[in-house]
């Protein structure tokens, strides 16, 4: 048999005694990859390794030495190593002692322990959401006091996508929900003969709640959820950090011109919610119940006070600052990969919905307070 070139690493088996001989580094190793993986079980309890001739080896070539122990010893034989100079076999240990290294599992949870890992999770979000949240309304301030800083023409385009944009989708549910208002009430109504009384309720429920809160919630997913993936898309492709770089503040460039463009876009959207719905359920009285467009003003104008007309629309920039924080600061915390862009998209969406619902639970219960 004609002895291989000592350029490659080779291994020659011997009953009890396996010759490794050539260059054993990454380049080298294709013939002696293929010949471990083929390896025979061989008859003898004992297997000596004999390294005494490998001319060069580097890390990839001890992992394959230690590929070949191991499997020996796999398949019950004792392996015994000689012949490696000094340096081969401190770099062989090495190896050796990082293959052997089993990594650490993560203990299984109990219910508390899931409910108390879950709870820690939940503050440390809350606390990295108000931290956010201060540190924006910090420099809104300084900028407010400057207004010749703010990007203005980043808020007029922010202004056009979150509130121009938004009027067709806002406008048909609104008139929807007018109509079915309406025809729930007609119903009702017409049983005591009280339909005049439809405008009451159209007019009422459209503009101290329906209408900002139905308008809160389109933009919810369809301009926070877009906040948070135009950030998280940025931080994925390290653009907030080639910000940072040149010395731009991401906050001032990214999420200020956002919330003031929201803050000034939801009130408008609101009253053109109101004015929809109000119009579809004075569509739906006319078919319905047979009451004119003009009685039917007539009683709006008395039913609708300038206090609750205010009172709906006060509450729109709260919704807007609510679904803006959320959505960028979901953005933000973006890591990694488009999988994550997707996820913490869907969860600025759930939380901006949530929050601005909670909200307006909260107004219901001051403005009862206070008798308004």
């Amino acid at each position: 048999m004609p002895k291989p070139s000592p350029e490659m690493a080779e291994i020659e088996w011997q009953d009890a005694r396996i010759r490794c001989h050539g260059r054993w580094t990454v380049d080298r190793l294709t013939a002696a990859v293929e010949r471990v993986s083929r390896a025979p079980t061989p008859a003898a309890a004992e297997i000596t390794l004999d390294a005494s001739q490998i001319d060069a080896l580097d890390t990839a070539g001890a992992w394959l030495l230690q590929r070949l122990r191991l499997q020996l010893e796999a398949d019950g034989r004792a392996v015994v190593i000689e012949g490696l100079n000094s340096q081969f076999a401190d770099l062989y240990e090495r190896v050796r002692e990082l293959g052997t290294v089993e990594p650490p599992r993560a203990g299984r949870l109990g219910r508390l322990g899931t409910v108390g890992h879950r709870t820690l999770s939940a503050l440390e979000q809350l606390f990295a959401f108000l931290s956010f949240f201060g540190a924006v309304m910090t420099r809104m301030g300084r900028l407010l006091l400057q207004p010749w800083r703010i990007r203005w023409r980043s808020v007029g385009a922010d202004l056009h996508a979150s509130g121009a944009t938004a009027l067709g989708i806002i406008g048909l549910l609104s008139f929807l929900m007018g109509v079915v208002f309406a025809y729930q009430g007609a119903v009702q109504l017409r049983a005591f003969g009280a339909s005049i009384y439809i405008a009451d309720l159209i007019g009422l429920s459209m503009t101290r709640e329906l209408g900002p809160l139905l308008a809160a919630i389109i933009v919810a997913g369809r301009t926070g959820s877009a906040y948070t993936a135009q950030i998280g898309t940025m931080k994925v492709t390290e653009e907030v950090a080639a910000l940072r770089t040149i010395g731009i503040e991401p906050v001032e460039l990214l999420v200020i011109p956002k919330v003031i463009a929201l803050c000034i876009a939801l009130p408008l959207l609101a009253v053109f919610a109101d004015i929809m719905g109000i119009l579809g359920g004075m569509i739906l009285a006319k078919a319905q119940l047979g009451l004119g467009f003009t009685p039917f003003l007539e009683r709006l104008n008395e039913a609708i006070s300038v206090r609750s007309f205010l009172i709906g629309i006060g509450k729109a920039p709260v919704f807007a600052l609510i679904i803006a924080m959320i959505g960028c600061f979901q953005g933000f915390r973006v890591q990694g990969s488009a999988a994550s862009v997707g996820h913490h998209t869907t969860i600025s969406v759930v939380q901006s919905i949530f929050l601005v619902i909670v909200a307006d639970a909260q107004f219901s219960v001051i403005f009862s307070w206070l008798g308004i």
